[in-house]
């Protein structure tokens, strides 16, 4: 017969348990702590001060967000980005869908395809639009060598306010596609065959089972998909510098591209860091909002 441990044997196992659950949070907790929130309530504070980086920081209150919200550049930048995300996010989106699709089916050398997809997003940014660059080039660049085979004289992609913004977004939806495509594929062979097999037998077409139960069930895989493509698509800036240096004009001036130019080019990194925080501020929105947008709407496990 087994007798229960004492009182105060049991608290010393208990303390023992909980001490080693701490010691293997502890590198976790590290990281969050110190590379997530503490930069985070940096930017914060520094909001609060006119620091022009060789001068002492002096504390002014609210008076960087007095000077954003009458600061028409910020909001043009942020009306600039948003822009961006609409292009981006649903064209990463559906196209990432769609190789999923394609990249399901079983036929042979899939595998090396699937490989060949994700290639784009294991590039550096600055690599790509050093690339992209050239084949946009109007007189040299492969795009427009092409568009000459069939007797069309190609425009000036990054060169013209209509279309640098859409060049640029195009490099991007092409860059993460075959990376999206990977999170919708296993979202895919997570759909129990029976269902596909049910859904035949019913008769319904392709499209009917698409919409009916494919979509449906790949809900929760969306919605992972659509936050990392929103918080990407506002914090894009690398491909944007290098391949427009936020032009011609303004037309690409996205807000991240306005932050480094108050950070290190003219030095004022107090309101920079209050750019920053509007910034945080509409990603968190949009961010909640896809939750509660999805979470009424979501299931998240499938019974065999």
């Amino acid at each position: 017969m087994l007798r229960p441990a004492p009182r105060a044997k049991r608290r010393n196992r208990r303390g023992r348990e909980t001490a080693a659950a701490y010691a293997l949070l502890a590198p976790s907790l590290v990281g969050v702590l110190g590379f997530l929130l503490a930069p985070v309530l940096i930017v914060l504070a520094l909001s609060l001060f006119d620091w022009k980086l060789l001068s002492t920081p002096e504390f002014i209150g609210l008076a960087n967000y007095r000077k954003l919200f009458a600061d028409s550049g910020v909001w043009h930048s942020l009306l600039v980005t948003l822009y961006y995300v609409l292009i981006c996010v649903p064209g990463t989106t559906i196209l990432s869908l769609l190789l999923a699709l394609l990249v399901d089916r079983k036929l042979r050398g899939m595998k090396y395809f699937r490989a060949l997809l994700v290639i784009p997003w294991m590039a550096t940014p600055v690599t790509l639009g050093l690339v992209w660059s050239w084949i946009f080039d109007p007189g040299r660049g492969a795009l427009n060598q092409f568009l000459g085979l069939f007797g069309i004289h190609g425009p000036a992609w990054l060169s013209s306010p209509v279309l640098a913004m859409p060049s640029v977004a195009a490099v991007h939806i092409w860059q993460f596609a075959g990376y999206n495509m990977l999170f919708f594929l296993a979202g895919l062979q997570n759909i129990p065959r029976s269902l596909r097999e049910a859904s035949s037998l019913d008769g319904a077409s392709p499209v009917a089972h698409f919409f009916t139960i494919t979509l449906p069930l790949l809900r929760p895989t969306m919605l992972f998909v659509l936050i990392t493509n929103v918080i990407g698509s506002f914090q894009a800036f690398d491909t944007i510098f290098v391949m427009t240096e936020g032009g011609p004009g303004d037309s690409t001036e996205v807000t991240t591209y306005l932050i480094y130019d108050e950070a290190f080019k003219k030095f004022d990194f107090g309101y920079a860091s209050t750019i920053s925080v509007l910034l945080f501020a509409v990603v968190l929105i949009a961010t909640i909002s896809q939750f509660v947008y999805f979470e009424r709407r979501t299931t998240y496990e499938v019974s065999a």
